[in-house]
């Protein structure tokens, strides 16, 4: 090891939870706001719609203030996991795409919620 910084690891743990909170609360509050619109860009029905809405802000909220923060981000996984095989198997999406989003940023926020989910999410955890 270059730098001895192990010490660090809750704290960007803790940075990783805010992260990932911050982008499902959003997404999470313009599923809620606008379902009819999200839904049609995902191809949900709005009432749908406005329940991923809900489970992403739950999730988001667990996440940030590390109230079941595992869980949450087990929430998270399975919406990645959703996401994922939406574009693979039914939109025919590639990993990279020249127009709009490939899967590799679902893939990426996947991999930081496990991260969270096998560690526990670092400091500021209540259970």
């Amino acid at each position: 090891m270059v730098v001895d910084v192990i010490f660090l690891a809750p704290y960007a743990l803790l940075l990783l939870r805010i992260i990932i909170a911050i982008i499902f609360f959003s997404s999470g509050k313009s599923h809620m706001q606008n379902p009819e619109e999200r839904g049609k860009s995902i191809g949900m029905s709005p009432a749908a719609t406005t329940v991923l809405g809900a489970v992403e802000l739950i999730a988001a909220i667990s996440i940030a203030f590390g109230l079941a923060a595992q869980i949450g981000a087990a929430i998270i996984m399975m919406v990645m996991l959703g996401a994922m095989q939406k574009k693979i198997m039914v939109w025919k999406t590639g990993f990279y795409e020249e127009k709009g989003y490939g899967w590799h940023y679902d893939l990426l926020l996947f991999a930081g919620a496990f991260v969270i989910l096998v560690t526990g999410g670092g400091l500021l955890v209540i259970f």
